[in-house]
């Protein structure tokens, strides 16, 4: 495959692409990560960032003038530590954190989880090997990739901490995990948000993920009139996927930099 040849798996995919390629600047990028840039792994922090992606994200973050952002479950502070050194708009934790620009600071748009949920899930992980607790601040995950046998014991206990907060919280399913998220955020309310910032506001956007949590996002990127760019894996099939999973992902991205690029050609030195 050349530099010049991008791949069309979908209608979808292919408007999209051509969206983008007759005017970036109308365009604003936004990615998931786990599942969708990364292969998903046994636990969080054994992911693998593909060589190149890092370099790929720089490339497009200059092709959109800056309007290129990461939409993840994750702490934005663990998405700096994959990414490094490069920093990008983004949100964290389904919208519950927040960094309006690379050079701004992140800002937490609601409290920390109370300590009697925190303890009660990290019990709970204690007592069922396998099963990871995650702490987020505003949020948490329990993973039980490595336990899935333990699946409806997790769901019940969430359940029964969570009937002691009124509402106040969300359980949100996932590829073998369990997220509690603080009630109205989603990964919808951070497209919205983002969108509405300066270096987003006017454009279509482009989301980009594969999991239940990004479902927000997706009708709000189509309510934005954008697209929604699903990635096959243990949520969506591939007949109704855009991308058969996380290295179609970064081949599309690294064919559409590489384009964008071409065209433009180098820009000017200040």
């Amino acid at each position: 495959m050349t530099a010049e040849t991008i791949p069309q798996f979908q209608p979808r995919l292919s408007a999209c692409t051509s969206s983008i390629l007759a005017n970036p600047r109308a365009c604003a990028l936004f990615l998931d990560v786990d599942g969708t840039l990364l292969d998903l792994a046994a636990t969080p922090k054994s992911v693998r960032v593909p060589e190149g992606l890092i370099a790929i994200l720089q490339r497009l973050a200059l092709a959109f003038d800056g309007a290129v952002a990461i939409i993840s479950g994750r702490l934005i502070s663990e998405i700096d530590l994959l990414l490094s050194p490069l920093r990008l708009a983004a949100s964290g934790v389904h919208g519950a954190e927040l960094r309006k620009a690379p050079d701004r600071e992140i800002e937490r748009v609601t409290a920390v989880l109370p300590p009697d949920l925190v303890q009660s899930m990290r019990k709970l992980a204690l007592a069922i090997p396998g099963v990871i607790a995650e702490p987020k601040g505003p949020g948490l995950a329990i993973h039980y990739r490595l336990a899935p046998h333990a699946e409806a014991d997790i769901l019940a206990a969430l359940e029964a901490s969570l009937d002691n907060h009124a509402g106040a919280f969300e359980l949100l399913p996932g590829k073998r995990l369990f997220e509690v998220v603080p009630s109205g955020l989603s990964k919808g309310t951070a497209l919205a948000a983002l969108s509405a910032l300066p270096a987003f506001r006017g454009r279509t956007p482009v989301m980009v993920g594969d999991d239940i949590g990004d479902e927000p996002a997706f009708a709000a990127a189509e309510g934005l009139h954008g697209f929604a760019l699903r990635v096959a894996g243990e949520h969506y099939d591939e007949d109704v996927a855009d991308f058969a999973g996380p290295r179609a992902v970064v081949n599309w991205l690294d064919q559409l930099s590489r384009r964008l690029t071409s065209v433009e050609g180098p820009r000017p030195q200040p």
